[in-house]
Formats: structure tokens, C-alpha cells, sequence
């Protein structure tokens, strides 16, 4: 099934994961600070993390940035905020997705099922083949985009939105298609977090080099094509 860490220091919530979790088949872990969780996930093999922000030492966003130096695990924010603020920060931090408390367990195993499938989607396409839209370079093995030889830095779910762009080259992508792909068929935060990303991606890859690359069909979604 799959090794599960998870940093919550409400030891009476984390138990109770932790025992729905096994019950599902999962193998789990558990730190209540962290300090504790991120050292579990420097040192052990876990396929998913459920990680609390409000943590003891270091909060959860710190141990998110610090995690996503050395590992691209999933990582779902278990947060008592509901505050959008919260919710764009953990997401632009790295988060794979984000579950509010207090939360039905079906839905969080749900959530886990979707970074889980794609987790393994994602290591099928570290496979393919270098992606080509001149002079963008997307390579899935390295994660690396380049732009007239620069290296362009984005985070997780930017690179992931460009490479499902780059692979329906020419194709009209509805909103609901494309959040549904990257974010995942239970995401509640709505279509405008396409739009958001697709704001990002603008700002990083064609503004700074006069590009135009990725179109906006108006009431239905995007598409990435030549200039």
C-alpha cells in the first residue's frame, strides 16, 4: 500500500490517523514536533507525508521548505486555517495538496489515494522524453526547465501544469480538465487556481523573455502552442 510519516503534535489526531491508516493497510510513522518529522524524512523511506503546520519548534511551512530541498514526496498540510493566505502559501511552498480540520477520515484517504496515483504518474513521466516548445526545454528526468538557456526555477505543481501543457501541445485544455489532472478530482479549492498558476507560469517563463506561448481560450481553459 504504501509508508506514511505523519508530523501532527495533537497526539490524540495523529493516533487516530494512524490507526484508520493501518487499518487501510498502510505502514505509518509518526513525530509530534518538527524537529522529529523532518529528521524521519531525511533519514527513512516514506511514500507520503501528512504534515500539520502548527508544529512546536519548527511550523509546518518551515518543515515543508526544508523537506522539498532533498525530497519531491507528496505532501498533504493537515491545517486548523482556513485562511486562503495559509492554503497559497503551503501550495506555492510545495504542498501536494491541503485538507482542513476538522476533516471526514474517507476524505483524507481519499486525498492520499490522489497524490499516491500521482506519485506513480509522476515517476512514468520522469521517463519520457525531453519536451521541446523553442527555445523552452522542459526535461522530465532532471525537472529542469530552460528558456534561451536559462534555467527557470518553479515549484512543484508549476512544473507539473507546464509539462501536462507541453505533453497536449496544440490541444484546448479545459479549466476543469487541468485541475482535475494536476490538482486532483477532489480538489475544493475551485478553477481559479488555474488561473492562478497560469499567472505564474506567464511571469516566469514569457514575460521575462518576450515570449507568447500559452493561450487563453475564453470560457473554456488553455492551450500551449507556437507563436
Amino acid at each position: 500500500m504504501g509508508r506514511i510519516l505523519i508530523i501532527e503534535d495533537e497526539e490524540k489526531i495523529a493516533r487516530f490517523i494512524e490507526l484508520e491508516l493501518k487499518y487501510e493497510g498502510y505502514e505509518v510513522e509518526k513525530a509530534f514536533n518538527g524537529r522529529d518529522g523532518l529528521e524521519l524524512a531525511r533519514t527513512q523511506p516514506f511514500d507520503l507525508i501528512l504534515l500539520d503546520i502548527m508544529l512546536p519548534g519548527i511550523n509546518g511551512i518551515e518543515v515543508l521548505r526544508r523537506i522539498r530541498q532533498f525530497s519531491d514526496l507528496p505532501i498533504i498540510l493537515l491545517t486548523a486555517r482556513d485562511a486562503v493566505v495559509d492554503k497559497v502559501t503551503g501550495l506555492d511552498g510545495g504542498a501536494d495538496d491541503y485538507i482542513t480540520k476538522p476533516f471526514a477520515i474517507e476524505e483524507l484517504l481519499a486525498r492520499i489515494r490522489v497524490a499516491l496515483r500521482k506519485k506513480d504518474t509522476g515517476n512514468k513521466l520522469e521517463k519520457s522524453s525531453e519536451l521541446v516548445l523553442e527555445p523552452l526545454h522542459l526535461d522530465p528526468m532532471k525537472r529542469e526547465i530552460r528558456v534561451k538557456d536559462n534555467l527557470i526555477h518553479l515549484t512543484k505543481r508549476e512544473f507539473d501544469l507546464l509539462h501536462y501543457l507541453l505533453e497536449n501541445k496544440d490541444i484546448v485544455l479545459s479549466r476543469e480538465t487541468i485541475l482535475e489532472e494536476i490538482w486532483g478530482y477532489d480538489f475544493s479549492g475551485g478553477t481559479n487556481a488555474v488561473d492562478v498558476y497560469i499567472r505564474y507560469l506567464r511571469a516566469k517563463i514569457e514575460e521575462p523573455f518576450g515570449l507568447k506561448i500559452i493561450y487563453t481560450v475564453r470560457g473554456v481553459g488553455y492551450v500551449i502552442k507556437d507563436e
